[in-house]
């Protein structure tokens, strides 16, 4: 009983341990703009493997999103990239809610962008 009680103890501990690691570098701000970084907590993969970005949101609104480096083919993903252009301008809760499709011909690394770019946002509303 004991020893079945200490594992679920060090299990737990464990677990918070690496949220908590987690949560610190995924928002920094910087100038009044979060910066959200989605390395760590989506796991949307494009053709070749992750497609993370960094969201840039100031005032509630997205200012920029800039993708991080990653393993799809440099000409399929530039396609895919201007899916994140729709992104701009908009506040936080339209971003989130926005039907975007992906790009012809690149629809894997759209895809993977357009996912990298929501479940940023909705982390970033469970924990600004």
């Amino acid at each position: 009983m004991k020893q079945k009680f200490f594992s679920i103890t060090v299990a737990v501990f464990a677990f918070a341990l690496m949220s908590a690691g987690v949560a610190k570098d995924v928002i920094k701000y910087s100038k009044g703009t979060a910066i959200v970084n989605t390395s760590s907590i989506v796991k949307a993969r494009g053709f070749q493997g992750k497609t993370p970005v960094k969201i840039y949101i100031k005032g509630n609104k997205i200012t920029k999103i800039e993708s991080l480096p990653n393993q799809e083919t440099p000409s399929v993903y530039a396609n895919a990239e201007e899916v994140l252009k729709k992104f701009i301008g908009k506040t936080v809760n339209e971003a989130s809610t926005m039907k975007v499709d992906g790009v012809s011909g690149a629809t894997y690394s759209s895809k993977a962008l357009i996912e990298n770019v929501k479940g940023g946002l909705k982390y970033y509303n469970d924990n600004k």
